[in-house]
């Protein structure tokens, strides 16, 4: 409990920099400093040398490479939950595994109903099935003790499997045009990764050269460059030859860049939504509408519907140590907060396109907030608001 309560108040701390990264986004977008903050946004940034470079626009080198770093992190946390934490247990994966699963159809259901007869708006179907980790631990660290320990492990293992579940959709759904060369280059890449990680090779130097040339690789491919992060994770051996545990150091190296740095980077320059000259008409579209109404009922409902179908008629599993049916629902409503990678999603699905009025960016602000803000009212006041009809009858919780 002691490293999980680490976590929590880390993260917390993450999530006040990533709604302080927010609000300035905002703010910078719609006030005096609009045009500077597009301009830096969309300014080119060189990396190589002459005939051999890359060129891209700021936004595009944080949605590409700061990101994969993101996902590296992710698939860093990913193997060391499946090696020897709560995902290497089926008994204890189990539940948090299906909760995610409705987690994910419901709100795409959903999305599809809004969007089901425009196909360039159905691109964005995965935008509201992602959890954003931070904020959800976040809120939990507030809550304290009002949450048992069993639910916070409930939702940690629902959010990671999350992760999982977006890494693969972004695989399958969002790789467009594959570019065969790159795609030997990253395999080959991949391959030396997975020899050094075989022989627990003790350089990480070594197995960071090997990852920047995976991603350059796949940057270049078609595939996804956020994918590599991940896939090179998985090659970071658990201990090395010389008994160190590499995975977990880089894992602490890495951890608070991302929390404290790229998150809140990414929020920046993705989060800046124009609402100057916009009608609320053009924000009630239907992309609009699909995106929160996904996220804030769809995710609650697909997450809680799941674990209930799960416990209650296939009487596979129980209710996390020391939850109630209420308490899980209110996990359940906090589970609808997407934010980061809903936002990352949306990046991948329009490419900027300003075709819905940033209705998609809007639901997933308004969305994200109304998630988090009554989940947190909800639980804080539960214990109170329902001690005595608990009391009379305890068995509305079993």
């Amino acid at each position: 409990m002691q490293a999980l309560t680490k976590l929590l108040h880390h993260e917390a701390a993450g999530g006040v920099i990533l709604l302080i990264a927010t609000a300035l986004a905002l703010i910078f977008q719609n006030g005096i400093l609009s045009h500077f903050y597009n301009e830096i946004l969309h300014s080119q940034f060189i990396i190589g040398f002459r005939g051999h470079d890359l060129a891209k626009p700021l936004i595009t080198w944080v949605n590409d490479g700061l990101m994969a770093i993101f996902f590296f992190v992710v698939g860093l946390e990913l193997k060391k939950e499946v090696r020897e934490g709560e995902l290497s247990r089926p008994s204890q994966i189990a539940l948090p595994a299906v909760g995610a699963l409705g987690g994910v159809i419901t709100p795409a259901l959903i999305f599809w109903a809004f969007n089901h007869s425009n196909e360039f708006a159905l691109r964005g179907w995965a935008i509201p099935t992602a959890t954003d980790i931070a904020f959800a631990v976040g809120i939990m660290a507030l809550l304290g003790s009002r949450i048992p320990s069993g639910l916070k492990i409930f939702l940690l293992t629902l959010a990671v499997v999350d992760d999982l579940c977006a890494i693969i959709i972004i695989a399958l759904f969002y790789t467009e045009h594959l570019y065969t060369a790159s795609m030997m280059l990253a395999a080959a890449c991949l391959g030396v990764l997975w020899v050094f990680n075989k022989l627990r090779v003790g350089k990480k130097s070594v197995y960071m050269l090997f990852t920047f040339l995976l991603w350059l690789s796949v940057l270049n491919s078609g595939v996804h460059a956020t994918i590599a992060g991940v896939l090179a994770a998985f090659c970071i051996p658990t201990v090395d030859k010389d008994g160190n545990r590499m995975l977990d150091e880089l894992h602490e190296d890495l951890h608070g860049i991302t929390t404290f740095f790229i998150l809140p980077v990414f929020a920046f320059v993705n989060a800046g939504v124009g609402l100057r000259g916009v009608e609320l008409s053009q924000l009630v579209n239907s992309v609009g509408m699909g995106i929160f109404f996904g996220l804030f009922v769809g995710k609650q409902v697909g997450v809680f519907i799941f674990t209930f179908v799960f416990i209650k008629i296939l009487k596979l599993g129980k209710l996390p140590s020391g939850a109630t049916w209420g308490k899980l629902y209110g996990v359940c409503i906090l589970a609808g907060i997407g934010f980061t990678m809903s936002l990352f999603v949306n990046s991948l699905a329009y490419h900027e396109s300003k075709e819905f009025f940033y209705a998609d960016k809007i639901g997933i602000l308004l969305a994200s907030l109304a998630s988090g803000v009554v989940g947190y009212f909800y639980l804080f006041f539960y214990d109170k608001i329902f001690k005595s009809k608990l009391a009379k009858n305890p068995k509305d919780n079993e």
